[in-house]
């Protein structure tokens, strides 16, 4: 079997990044600084003259407010992942194609990546690892791997919304990794959330294929970890 095609973007060369990790075809990058700028700021202007076109093309005023709405509300949700420590999200858009009895219907399939800090007391990350799950209740599926960046624990949770909260009453997996750095002091969370709940065993090894390529060192670099 030939390797992955990997692509390169222009992140792999931040120098401020502190893991790196491949996401697999389907996925779709959102930038978080540009769709979450400061008022005033050079960003705002860009964010303003990227959403004219869309706004411009509205047919009449009741969809340009719909959009505005949609807008904001995609804003809030992205400002509270950031606020518990995410520094990434992608859309997954794939095609549902698990052929089950002849009853594939091809429709499209969302899910939402999203990869959060959080920082830990300083323990072995085995222990770390472990501890992570230990105070998160009703998780399924747990499992504990060796990757090739350290020791990881894997689980999964199905939540429905509450009835006042104005959302789709539709069921909600989500499949975690925990990660513990090489510190010691903190771990990296990595979610995929998709209300595709009967394609779960998909989805988990979606995200453990993605948890496989994470590096706590630039793979890019002689000497560190091979580039995956």
């Amino acid at each position: 079997m030939s390797a992955p095609t990997v692509i390169l973007t222009d992140s792999v060369n931040d120098p401020e990044a502190e893991l790196w990790f491949a996401e697999p075809a389907g996925f779709t990058s959102l930038p978080l600084d540009g769709l979450l700028p400061e008022p005033g700021s050079p960003a705002a202007d860009t964010l303003r003259t990227a959403v004219a076109p869309f706004l411009d093309a509205a047919p009449n005023e009741m969809v340009r407010q719909q959009f505005i709405s949609h807008f904001a509300s995609g804003q809030q949700l992205l400002w509270a992942l950031r606020e518990v420590g995410t520094v990434h999200c992608s859309i997954g858009l794939h095609r549902d194609d698990v052929d089950e009895a002849g009853m594939n219907s091809g429709q499209p399939l969302l899910s939402l990546f999203t990869l959060s800090w959080r920082d830990t007391a300083v323990a072995p990350r085995g222990v770390t690892a472990a501890r992570a799950l230990a105070v998160n209740e009703g998780r399924t599926h747990i499992e504990y791997l060796e990757l090739p960046c350290g020791p990881a624990t894997f689980s999964e949770s199905v939540c429905t919304p509450s009835a006042d909260s104005g959302l789709p009453q539709l069921s909600l997996l989500q499949v975690h990794a925990h990660l513990p750095h090489p510190d010691c002091k903190r771990l990296v969370v990595l979610t995929l959330s998709t209300t595709a709940v009967a394609r779960r065993e998909q989805y988990r090894a979606v995200l453990q294929q993605i948890a496989e390529t994470v590096s706590f060192d630039d793979p890019l670099v002689p000497g560190t970890s091979e580039a995956r």
